[in-house]
């Protein structure tokens, strides 16, 4: 079979022989979880419970801000502590919400089916589940669900790439549960109501790739096909995979429905399969730590709002030998010193390294090579855009397409002078998103005088 690919990208060392071979493995519960209401793009919830209260496993504790939102359920049957607050990965504080599980049969979960099989019990059980892009984007899904009614979905990809170095969370999910993965694809195809779902796989998981096939086999999911991918990263990027698994291009500054395409994670259809035929919402997912400041990495099923201090304990942390802590992957995640951020349905990896592995380098003048515009997926210049926003040149960053960078740090692994262009580029997001807000209030409040 053809393998496909896309436009620039990287080939970084992956490190996925450390913990590609790991089982998933349940981690015990803390004393108490720290459950965020605001764990995906948009609106955050607003509580429904108050301290003192009694939750059970799966109860909606954080209803939907809006229709951009996605619900928080309790991950356990305990006791709401109170109402707190919590930092995320991003060092926001956003409102939580403590609890403590119970003594007795704190996971234990009444399950319900859903045997309504239609593309409406399928938005349904979304929405109830609260899902959220598991791959670290955490965009609500029941929203992708529900595109513009001139945008019909044609085809739905399964990100199944996992081109990020360490990870192998949806690696292992492929592994171990293959049907779930394709029962999961094929409710989101029925969602809908279209014909094709294409899993794109880069190739350095040929086990994977071999087990979906295998299952697929039987003949069960009609209209699913596995696709491999060459590996390259960022392989997994939404408009990198949708150009190699279809060949068309998503305009700048448009979403994945504008090409008739939908993009949803390994982690997602698995938590979807489960909402569907459980009643299981998202409590739950596979999380990596990884790191040579651990000694048992491996793939572990966290419960949501897990405190990573503890999740790391459980792996072995060697608190003198850590230096650097990273969440998520090692090309698009943020470096955090906090251990008491909680595990969210967009927590991927937990990846803990010793000095050897976080020493950087001292960040040099641009050389103007352009090894960076070689690289850059988007067809970008990283190095102009670095100086635009060092300047807080809005009007160059916004001429260069800034908002265009899908931040996956190509240019700044490629970087012979260790140029911090990554992070450039988030600032100079910030910058122009300050700017529009800015400007949109301004016409706001001309209306409103006129």
């Amino acid at each position: 079979m053809k393998v496909f690919t896309f436009k620039g990208g990287v080939h970084p060392p992956d490190y996925k022989f450390i913990t590609a071979n790991a089982p998933i493995t349940a981690m015990p519960l803390p004393e108490t979880l720290l459950v965020p209401l605001s764990q995906h793009i948009g609106a955050p919830c607003k509580p429904v419970v108050a301290k003192g209260d009694h939750v059970s496993r799966g109860q909606v504790i954080g209803e939907p801000g809006g229709f951009v939102s996605a619900a928080v359920h309790s991950p356990v049957n305990g006791t709401v502590v109170k109402l707190d607050t919590a930092c995320n990965a991003l060092g926001r504080v956003v409102p939580a919400i403590e609890i403590k599980p119970d003594e007795e049969n704190p996971l234990a979960f009444e399950e319900s089916t859903c045997t309504e099989l239609t593309a409406e019990a399928v938005k349904k059980a979304v929405a109830a589940a609260g899902l959220a892009g598991m791959g670290g984007a955490t965009f609500p899904s029941h929203v992708k669900l529900s595109p513009p009614p001139d945008q019909k979905i044609e085809v739905v990809l399964i990100n199944a790439a996992e081109c990020e170095p360490f990870l192998n969370c949806d690696n292992r999910l492929m592994l171990e549960s293959p049907g779930k993965v394709l029962r999961g694809a094929f409710l989101l195809k029925l969602g809908f109501g279209c014909e094709k779902c294409i899993i794109g796989i880069e190739k350095n998981k040929p086990k994977a790739i071999e087990a979906l096939n295998k299952e697929l086999a039987g003949g069960a999911y009609p209209g699913l096909f596995v696709q491999p991918l060459r590996t390259r990263y960022p392989q997994g990027g939404e408009k990198q995979l949708i150009y190699a698994l279809t060949g068309r291009e998503v305009p700048s500054g448009a979403l994945p429905a504008a090409v008739g395409a939908a993009v949803f994670n390994v982690g997602t259809a698995c938590a979807l399969a489960d909402a569907f035929d459980t009643g299981l919402p998202l409590v739950q997912r596979v999380v990596t730590v990884s790191g040579d400041a651990v000694t048992r990495p491996g793939n572990y099923l966290v419960q949501i709002g897990t405190r990573i201090g503890f999740v790391l304990e459980q792996a072995g942390l060697i608190p003198e030998k850590l230096s650097k802590l990273v969440l998520g992957g090692p090309m698009t995640g943020f470096a955090t010193g906090n251990l008491d951020i909680p595990v969210t349905k967009g927590t991927s990896g937990i990846l803990a390294f010793s000095e050897a592995f976080a020493e950087k380098a001292n960040q040099d003048p641009c050389l103007r090579c352009g090894k960076c515009l070689t690289v850059c997926p988007m067809g970008l210049s990283p190095t102009q855009l670095d100086q635009a926003a060092i300047a807080k040149r809005v009007d160059l960053l916004m001429q260069l397409r800034v908002r265009d960078c899908i931040e996956c740090g190509s240019c700044a692994y490629n970087c012979p002078a260790q140029r911090s262009l990554l992070q450039s580029m988030r600032v100079g997001k910030g910058l122009v998103m300050a700017y529009l807000q800015a400007e949109k209030a301004k016409a706001e409040a001309a209306a409103k005088k006129e």
